[in-house]
């Protein structure tokens, strides 16, 4: 099954739905670093010109992702308030984090039985955050974590001496850079004032007390930023606009066009080429015979060891990251990488990353689900060869700098 398939099923959701629908998901592959980023707003503003009229009566976008940019929602969603009369959600699985932020715009939130919402509280890194070590990778702080801290400090311990909690906020610091916990609490900030933006769109300023409300509980009530919120607790203990009675026909729609993402995505097997080119190792390094070296002029049966370069493998991934797809259009950013396996000791084995090629491609779909030529937006010389060192899990080691 490919794009037609998922066109067919678009198109019977529009119809169950009386909509105009708009796919936007990210993978959820593990190992494989997906998520929601600036450079889809232009991607789906081109979904959005595409379509026959200004304003649609009703648009509802198909919604799945782990999270990404704390800045994207407020962007994305009044944009779909510019081209639609009503904004509405459909959730067949997560959307965690970001993606929740932009559910939160909707006028209705559509949940399969299957789907999950998640906190809004973000997690932030920026130069100053710790690292991981041996990796260098720079670790996130949950604006959460922080603040458990210190309740932990003050209320489970029971310290609330002037100085023994300075002396508790000094052992912080000392792991942790204090602007990297400044930024904490202005990204904290920044997410409730962007929640409390999108939910104004819909609710309006007559329901300041609920707003708040909501955004207290996703936030901070919550407490676990992998929190799931099944649809009955987002309908009933959050108080959202969740619709739960759906059709028969229109819940297996919305998952058998989720199972066609999920082929997209690769979501099923773990994305793991430390594995992979340690499975084409033909035989040991210490079983490879050193070739011994004879220097003219030197006595006989005196021999020096010869320099073998050290063995190398590789493999190449096509991975998709994000996709945008409509009725009219489809979008894929996805990354073509190869990945290097080099052993200069015995034992000891060393994994680089080089990414050859990434960018968004686009189909215009024809009117029988057939798609037209691609063309890319990456630019020539586009980053290619970018040496990343990798761990064994094959994860990226530079983490989005805002995220939630």
């Amino acid at each position: 099954m490919g794009l037609p398939e998922r066109i067919a099923l678009i198109k019977k959701i529009e119809e169950l739905r009386g909509s105009t629908v708009m796919c936007f998901l990210t993978g959820l592959q593990q190992n494989v670093p997906s998520q929601i980023a600036d450079d889809s707003v232009r991607v789906i503003f081109d979904h959005l010109l595409l379509f026959p009229s200004r304003p649609v009566a009703k648009l509802d976008l198909f919604l799945c992702s782990n999270g990404g940019s704390g800045t994207v929602p407020w962007r994305l969603v009044s944009l779909f308030r510019e081209f639609a009369k009503s904004f509405n959600v459909l959730i067949p699985y997560r959307a965690y984090s970001a993606a929740t932020l932009i559910a939160l715009g909707a006028d209705e939130i559509v949940m399969h039985p299957f789907a999950e919402l998640g906190p809004i509280d973000p997690t932030v890194s920026n130069e100053f955050n710790p690292t991981e070590q041996p990796t260098g990778r720079r670790l996130g702080i949950s604006v959460e974590d922080v603040k458990a801290y210190v309740t932990f400090i003050k209320t489970t311990v029971g310290i609330t001496h002037e100085d023994e909690l300075i002396k508790a906020v000094e052992a912080l610091t000392a792991k942790v850079h204090p602007l990297a916990l400044g930024n904490v609490e202005r990204f904290l900030a920044q997410t409730r004032m962007i929640a409390r933006k999108i939910l104004r769109t819909h609710m309006g300023d007559a329901d300041g007390h609920t707003i708040e409300e909501i955004i207290e509980n996703m936030a901070s009530k919550l407490y676990f930023h992998g929190h799931p919120i099944n649809r009955q607790e987002a309908k009933e203990d959050l108080g959202l606009k969740v619709t739960v009675d759906l059709q028969p026909n229109l819940e297996s729609a919305m998952w058998e066009l989720y199972k066609e993402y999920d082929t997209q995505f690769s979501n099923q097997v773990v994305f793991n080429p430390a594995g992979d080119l340690a499975a084409l190792l033909p035989t040991a390094p210490s079983a490879q015979p050193t070739p011994q070296l004879q220097i003219p002029g030197m006595p006989a049966g005196i021999q020096i060891q010869g320099q073998q370069p050290p063995p190398q493998i590789q493999r190449e991934y096509d991975l998709v990251h994000a996709m945008v797809e409509s009725t009219r259009l489809s979008s894929k950013h996805g990354t073509h990488r190869r990945y290097r396996m080099t052993i200069p000791m015995p034992g000891q084995q060393a994994i680089h990353e080089d990414i050859l090629a990434q960018g968004w491609t686009h189909s215009l779909v024809q009117a029988t689900g057939s798609e037209s030529p691609q063309h890319s937006t990456s630019p020539a010389g586009a980053p290619s060869g970018a040496d990343v060192q990798q761990d064994t899990t094959g994860q990226q080691s530079q983490p989005a700098p805002e995220t939630t």
